[in-house]
């Protein structure tokens, strides 16, 4: 049919003039046992290597077996190495006692590096927000840099799960939910573990959804940290409707921190019960010679006092 691509692809040279067998050998070739004292860790890796029972139990395992599946790393112009794939490898042979890697090595260049070490990090059962975040980011710089899309809309060249690509990873990995995800670099440190511990859940601590979050991220540093502020405050997070309110005012030039304390003030179901003391008011009260760090004594005490006084006014009362 006139106008239609052909299916047809040529074979490469290699593939016609090697065999399966040389073409094993050639990548066994690769995979050699390195010094681990030569090998570098990937500059600015997103992936946090967690020193938990996984580890642990990973660190049993290469004692006993070695490492099964070769690190990937990249031979540097110095002669050293850099890891792109099996960062925790690495750790695991440290604490098994060993002094060398077993490792693949690639002949890429730095953004193909930082492709591939992302993409290898897909599978991982739990990935935190801020470690997509800063993936993704590092992942679609380089793209930029080789001139190729970075919209990703499409997960065929994310991510194949046996060779077929999965409904929810299509939707994992379409444009928006990754353009969601880079803009969580743009938070301040205090809120981006906030994101985090919604994964985490550790017992008791604040949480913020992805949403909110993302709304948060389009503050300057100084907005974010009123609000921060006002967390600590307040001892909980904002809604999603708070932050696009906020969002929509500093964009208007309005986001004071009188607005923000405003609109983290409203009564909200997630917000725990909480005395909040103001600083710029509390301070006025308090003698500018006693120490910060006595601050809550001397209120304390002062507390006591007056209570004292109430007290004794009473019982005067009723004589």
């Amino acid at each position: 049919m006139a106008g239609r691509k052909s299916d047809f692809t040529l074979p490469k040279f290699d593939d016609i003039f090697s065999t399966q067998e040389m073409r094993d050998d050639e990548k066994l070739a690769k995979i050699r046992d390195i010094p681990i004292e030569l090998i570098d860790d990937f500059p600015e890796h997103p992936y946090r290597v967690q020193y938990d029972e996984d580890m642990m139990q990973l660190a049993e395992s290469i004692k006993e077996r070695g490492v099964i599946t070769p690190a990937t790393v990249r031979q540097k112009e110095d002669g050293r190495y850099e890891l792109i794939s099996g960062h925790r490898r690495k750790r695991a042979s440290e604490l098994a006692g060993f002094e060398t890697l077993r490792c693949e090595v690639v002949d890429l260049t730095r953004d193909e590096a930082i492709i591939l070490m992302v993409e290898s990090n897909y599978q991982r059962t739990q990935q935190l927000p801020s470690e997509r975040a800063f993936a993704y980011k590092m992942r679609l710089d380089a793209l930029a840099r080789q001139g190729k899309r970075t919209d990703l809309t499409c997960a065929t060249e994310l991510h194949k799960s046996d060779g077929k690509k999965s409904r929810d990873t299509v939707a994992d990995k379409s444009g928006e939910t990754v353009r969601r995800y880079v803009r969580l670099t743009y938070l301040v440190p205090e809120l981006l573990d906030l994101v985090d511990n919604s994964v985490i859940k550790e017992k008791d601590s604040l949480q913020m959804a992805l949403k909110p979050a993302v709304e948060l991220s389009y503050l300057n540093e100084d907005c974010q940290r009123d609000v921060v502020e006002e967390i600590d405050l307040n001892d909980c997070t904002p809604s999603h409707d708070q932050t696009i309110r906020m969002r929509r005012m500093f964009e208007q030039g309005k986001l004071t921190p009188e607005a923000i304390q405003a609109i983290m003030s409203e009564q909200k179901p997630n917000q725990r019960e909480k005395i909040v003391l103001r600083d710029e008011r509390v301070r006025k009260l308090i003698p500018k010679n006693v120490p910060l760090s006595q601050t809550e004594d001397f209120i304390c005490k002062a507390l006591e006092h007056y209570n004292n006084f109430l007290r004794k006014r009473a019982e005067r009362d009723t004589r």
